[in-house]
């Protein structure tokens, strides 16, 4: 393959020497693609408004450089998102999702993963420029963003052994494991916090529902901040940093709203 023509959703822009762009981009064919734009901030036919974060766009790209960034040839725009721009809590959580694309989107994946990934980075956007994010509607999304990304926790069986915890107790949640387990593994670890089963059935369901169905479901009070902090914890230990976009968007949606 020594160019492509498909769709892209632009995670990341930054300028490069005098008159160069770098940009990366998320394209459902083979994940996250690093691509230079050459001559980007001088050629106003060839890029003019189409290199901005979340824009949605057509392009062109030539691959034919192994052991260089591939070149973008032409973009044109698709969808600008305009909505994102214009609220900061949607600004925010638009962010945070592109900051966790770039961060964890796999760079030549494996084709299905990557167009199932491009389809719910499209289909987040879209929620968030129609609805006004909360902490419930960020703290969903940010679990869907993680198993379209290959992250998804497991919340109903042990991850150690495979059964289902019995009874009505807080269940211990293995972060490095990547979900629930059980008293009998539980008595054999140190440290592991435990969560409300509350908590773990919402966002099972958070996992099952329609990405359009999503503000249905009904998590508020300590059962979301639970939630919030588990989330927090286990995408953390993945990224091994903490992402700048999620320091802000939680002051944002803690803040209280214009009067």
């Amino acid at each position: 393959m020594t160019s492509i023509r498909t769709e892209a959703l632009i995670l990341r822009s930054v300028d490069f020497g005098e008159s160069d762009r770098i940009l990366h981009l998320l394209v459902p064919e083979i994940g996250r693609l690093p691509v230079i734009a050459k001559g980007a901030r001088r050629s106003v036919r060839r890029f003019s408004g189409t290199l901005d974060l979340f824009n949605h766009v057509k392009i062109q790209v030539d691959l034919r450089r192994p052991t260089v960034l591939a070149r973008l040839d032409q973009a044109s725009l698709i969808d600008p998102f305009i909505a994102m721009r214009s609220e900061t809590a949607r600004f925010g959580l638009g962010c945070y999702l592109l900051e966790l694309f770039d961060r964890l989107a796999p760079e030549r994946g494996v084709r299905a993963d990557t167009q199932r990934l491009f389809s719910f980075a499209l289909g987040a956007l879209r929620m968030v420029s129609e609805r006004a994010p909360d902490l419930r509607l960020r703290t969903l999304i940010e679990l869907r963003a993680l198993d379209a990304l290959g992250l998804r926790p497991e919340f109903s069986r042990c991850v150690r052994c495979g059964s289902t915890p019995a009874g009505r107790s807080p269940v211990g949640f293995h972060v490095a494991d990547g979900g629930v387990v059980c008293d009998r593994c539980c008595a054999r670890l140190d440290g592991i916090p435990r969560v409300q089963r509350g908590t773990l059935r919402a966002l099972e369901q958070g996992l099952c529902l329609d990405l359009e169905r999503l503000d249905r479901l009904v998590m508020d009070g300590p059962l979301l901040e639970e939630a919030r902090q588990l989330l927090g914890r286990f995408q953390r230990f993945h990224l091994g940093v903490e992402l700048r976009s999620r320091s802000f968007l939680d002051r944002v949606l803690r803040s209280p709203a214009p009067g």
